[in-house]
């Protein structure tokens, strides 16, 4: 009777194994439209869908699903072409929202580690796929790569090391050379925040400020190890906002991820000139702890539109624009330490939080940036639901307004929350799609959303396939 119930619950174990792992190493293929790029998106939406019975609809979605899979299978993975400046490529960008990776301290009861431990491989398996399946041109992660930006500098550095390894599986000697460089007598990661303070104080006093912010048609920071860009936003878990953040947080940030402010231009001088632009939104308001860093941010932005840049943009930063109630989930709020703040008092009626910018800001950032009516997008994170907004300017009064569509005549601007790539939000990746129209001169950007699952289904799939193993182990000696 044992031999029965220990057969039966093999099979079933095994039938759960297999179709689970079936579904997390093919789930980009039950919605291919939202997980392949613009061109290929047209191709997987060609079956019309209006007026099928149930049947007909199942049917269809399982072909759909099946062609996919096996384009996949099939595909090859080859060398990306060989790029010419003079003729426009497309533009592939994968955008991951706020993954939020939590730290492991010695008084962590031994499941939470293990959910962390688990919650790094769940948010690796998203990138993986995505990236065997797009093959992207850039990579972009929101902001909040962390959980919180109140851990010391050999913690900090332990999570940029599982965050660049166990989820984006990129070489980690570069972080391994900065240890040796910067450590404490322990021989673990320490920041010389002194010395970057001090460097950043006499940038801001010499005439005019020795900043360099901008980079030109970079593909890879590391060519030899990956054929694609890959940025790290700046976010409130990282570095705090403006009333929180100080030079520590600032200096051990750009000591492993690097700068916080720059710009790339692509093909500029041509008729298809892009450029990207990275924008740390945590230093845009105050009243900041430290003004100097705020000071920065704001000298990157002028010296970004006297550029006067002719192409289009697309604007990376963690905290979206202004909106009025009611367009997405958050609403704006602005929070303030007490003026009688007494576990903190150099704190005093600092900003503490906001949900968006200020209004005021909002209209000064945008005129910086998109002063040239090229059209362009805005992802931001931030808000880990997602929301997709229209930002409309009047020309006569340089004031933007937040809607739902289009409603100006003279430009418009797009900006995409992306919804988190958290287990709790379903595991989302980004796509923006840019490609050059050769009749109007102009870019198009598109953007979808492609969501993988709650982490219960990964971690169900990892459960069931050890248990499947141990059974048909005992199986065979029984």
């Amino acid at each position: 009777m044992l031999k029965v119930w220990l057969t039966r619950l093999t099979v079933l174990t095994t039938i759960l194994a297999i179709v689970s792992n079936i579904y997390i190493f093919t789930y980009p293929s039950i919605f291919p439209s939202e997980c392949s790029w613009r061109c290929s998106a047209r191709k997987a939406s060609l079956d019309a869908e209006d007026s099928l019975s149930a049947l007909d609809r199942a049917i269809l979605y399982t072909s759909r699903y099946l062609r996919d899979v096996s384009a996949q299978f099939s595909k090859v993975d080859g060398v990306k072409e060989s790029r010419d400046r003079n003729q426009p490529s497309d533009v592939h960008l994968l955008a991951l929202g706020d993954p939020q990776i939590k730290g492991i301290w010695p008084n962590t009861p031994y499941l939470s580690r293990l959910d962390t431990f688990g919650n790094d491989f769940y948010l690796g398996h998203i990138f993986s796929m995505m990236k065997k399946r797009l093959n992207p041109t850039h990579v972009a992660v929101m902001g909040d790569l962390f959980s919180s930006q109140w851990i010391g500098d050999s913690e900090f550095y332990n999570r940029t090391m599982r965050y660049t390894s166990r989820i984006f599986q990129r070489n980690v000697s570069v972080l391994e050379n900065i240890k040796k460089e910067s450590h404490d007598t322990n021989g673990q990661y320490q920041i010389d925040w002194v010395k970057f303070a001090d460097d950043l104080g006499a940038r801001l006093q010499q005439t005019p400020k020795k900043f360099d912010f901008g980079y030109e048609d970079v593909y890879s920071w590391d060519p030899v190890n990956e054929d694609y860009l890959f940025m790290n936003l700046t976010g409130n878990h990282d570095v705090g906002y403006s009333g929180d953040a100080t030079y520590q947080h600032m200096a051990r940030f750009q000591s492993l991820f690097g700068k916080d402010n720059y710009w790339i231009e692509y093909d500029r001088g041509t008729d298809h000139a892009w450029r990207i632009v990275v924008l740390n939104s945590m230093l845009l308001e105050g009243p900041p702890l430290q003004q100097e860093l705020m000071d920065v941010t704001w000298e990157f932005l002028y010296r970004l539109f006297e550029r006067r840049f002719e192409g289009s943009t697309i604007l990376l930063t963690h905290v979206p624009f202004y909106k009025k109630e009611g367009i997405c989930a958050d609403s704006e709020l602005f929070r303030y330490y007490p003026h009688d703040f007494q576990r903190e008092p150099y704190k005093q009626n600092l900003l503490r939080s906001q949900n968006h910018l200020s209004q005021g800001t909002t209209k000064r950032v945008l005129n910086l940036i998109f002063d040239n009516h090229k059209p362009g997008i805005i992802l931001t994170g931030h808000d880990h639901v997602g929301c997709e907004t229209i930002y409309n300017k009047d020309d006569k009064t340089g004031e933007w307004s937040a809607a739902k569509a289009v409603t100006s005549t003279d430009f418009s601007v797009r900006e995409i929350t992306v919804r988190s790539m958290m287990g709790e939000f379903h595991g989302n990746s980004g796509l923006v799609t840019g490609q050059f129209n050769t009749k109007t001169k102009l870019w198009e950007w598109s953007f979808t959303l492609c969501p993988f699952s709650v982490q219960h289904i990964w971690w169900f799939t990892k459960v069931v396939t050890l248990l499947s193993g141990l059974l048909l182990s005992i199986r065979v000696f029984i």
